[in-house]
Formats: structure tokens, C-alpha cells, sequence
């Protein structure tokens, strides 16, 4: 009686009937025998494979159409499931991609659809793949690729960021205008501050100044007046009296016409006189 054989490649599997009995999986390698008519064999492949879903139109909670696509990852886990317990699991899958979608939408208002993909894409994974469990297919991701609201609502949209733009850059601006100007009234305080620091010490340095000066001057002059004393003990009445006499030869050298002289001036006169006297009396006696 003739037989067949078959070579099953790594990432393939053959469900193998007999008699239209499943009678277990074969592969990967040689295969052999089957028999004509009796055996029949269905090959799957259990490499991932990936639906495209086409653009549907979905209504969400608020009412508001878009249009979304997406792609759904999926491999086969149990081939024997997969075509014993659904004719065609990709038809399948993707049906029942499209339906979950409109309902996981519908479940959700129009900006949570643009801001949660992905959280759409896991609870589209968990739903698909409790379903497509059963058939022995493993849902791995589900990725949105895009969201299309009505051109009216994109319009609104566009002109709603554009206010909040306009807003976040009015907000900014006032907010730097305020750091800016408490940075310089800061700036001018602590310059006021520092100014007045500076005068203070300042005026202060002047003072000691002043005080060290005069401390030096009256020192300078009780020297001075220590030295006239120290010196004013040793001269006699008629050297005070020839100075008396200079004093008054300056005065007469003077332009003016009148001079006045002091009641002490005789007083002066007195020792001159006896010397003048003196003198004559020995020169008259020689």
C-alpha cells in the first residue's frame, strides 16, 4: 500500500486526523508515514503574525466621531485549538478587534482618546485576548495608530491649544516680569543697604580721624607751649627787652602814621634806662 512522508519545518506544526479523528500534533522534522485518504493534516504556523485593522468610526462617550486604525499582534499557542475550535481565527480576531474597539471607545470621552493610547492598547489586549484565548491564540500587543476626530472638532481643537499656548506664554511673561522686578527691588535694597554700611563707616572713619588729628594737634601744641616754657626760663628781662624793641622797629616799618603804645612800654624802658645810666656814670668816672 503506497504512504507519504512530509519534512515540518521549526515554526510550523501539522494537526494530523485520521479516519477524521484528531490524533495529535507532528513536527518539526520528517514525518513518516501517512497514508493516503485515511490521514489528513492541516498546517499551522506559529510564528506572530499582525492584523490590520482598517479606519472605523467610533462614537465616544461625549458623542464626538473619530476615526481610529490600529494593529493587532497575535500568535498561535495551541495549533490543535486553533483548528478544531475556529475555521478561521484571523477573520475572526479581526472581527472581533473592530467591535471591542467600538466599545472600549465608547467608554471613553473624546480627550481621554487622544491622551490614552495607551491605556486604550492594553485594554484592548486584555479584551482580546480573553476571548481569542479559547481558540489557542496569544494576543501579545495591540498598537493605535491613529485618531481622526471631525475637522470641525480638529478646528477647535488647533484653536484651543493655541489659546492655552497664548495663555502659558502670557502666564510666563507676567511671572518673569515679577521675578525681574523683585530681583532689582532686592538689588536696590541690599545696594541701599551696603550704601549706608559705607557712609556709617565712613563717617565714622572721618570722625577717629578728626579725633586722632586735634589729639595730635593739642599734643603738637602743649609740645610747643613746653618748649617756649622750657626756653622763656632762661632768658632775662633784657633780652625779652631787645625782643620787645624788634617787635617794634617791624611795627614802625609799617605805612601807618599813628602808633599806640602800651602803658607797660615805660615799664620795658626802666632796665635800658639804668643800663644807659650806668654806663655814663663810668665812663664819667674814667
Amino acid at each position: 500500500m503506497p504512504f507519504f512522508f512530509s519534512v515540518v519545518t521549526e515554526y510550523r506544526r501539522l494537526v494530523h486526523f485520521r479516519l477524521g479523528r484528531y490524533i495529535g500534533l507532528k513536527g518539526p522534522g520528517f514525518i513518516f508515514p501517512l497514508w493516503p485518504i485515511i490521514d489528513q493534516v492541516q498546517v499551522v504556523d506559529l510564528r506572530e503574525i499582525y492584523l490590520d485593522v482598517p479606519p472605523q468610526t467610533c462614537i465616544t462617550k461625549d458623542n464626538a466621531p473619530v476615526s481610529v486604525d490600529m494593529l493587532v499582534y497575535m500568535r498561535v499557542v495551541n495549533p490543535e485549538e486553533t483548528v478544531l475550535k475556529v475555521q478561521n481565527f484571523v477573520g475572526a480576531a479581526r472581527g472581533m478587534a473592530i467591535t471591542t474597539l467600538r466599545a472600549v471607545v465608547g467608554d471613553i470621552v473624546l480627550d481621554d482618546v487622544l491622551a490614552k493610547r495607551d491605556q486604550i492598547n492594553q485594554v484592548m489586549q486584555a479584551k482580546l485576548d480573553e476571548v481569542t484565548d479559547r481558540w489557542g491564540v496569544k494576543v501579545t500587543a495591540v498598537e493605535i495608530r491613529e485618531i481622526l476626530p471631525p475637522r470641525d472638532i480638529q478646528e477647535a481643537m488647533s484653536r484651543q491649544m493655541s489659546a492655552e499656548r497664548n495663555r502659558r506664554a502670557a502666564v510666563l511673561e507676567a511671572d518673569g516680569q515679577r521675578e525681574a522686578a523683585i530681583k532689582v527691588a532686592e538689588g536696590q535694597k541690599q545696594s541701599a543697604i551696603l550704601k549706608a554700611e559705607g557712609d556709617r563707616q565712613s563717617d565714622i572713619l572721618r570722625a577717629e580721624g578728626e579725633r586722632q588729628a586735634e589729639i595730635l594737634r593739642a599734643e603738637g601744641f602743649s609740645l610747643a607751649l613746653d618748649k617756649i616754657f622750657a626756653v622763656a626760663k632762661n632768658i632775662d628781662a633784657n633780652t625779652l627787652s631787645l625782643q620787645y624793641f624788634e617787635t617794634l622797629k617791624s611795627i614802625g616799618e609799617s605805612p601807618s602814621t599813628k602808633y599806640v603804645f602800651p602803658l607797660e612800654f615805660t615799664n620795658f624802658l626802666r632796665p635800658f634806662a639804668s643800663m644807659v645810666g650806668g654806663q655814663e656814670k663810668k665812663e664819667g668816672q674814667g
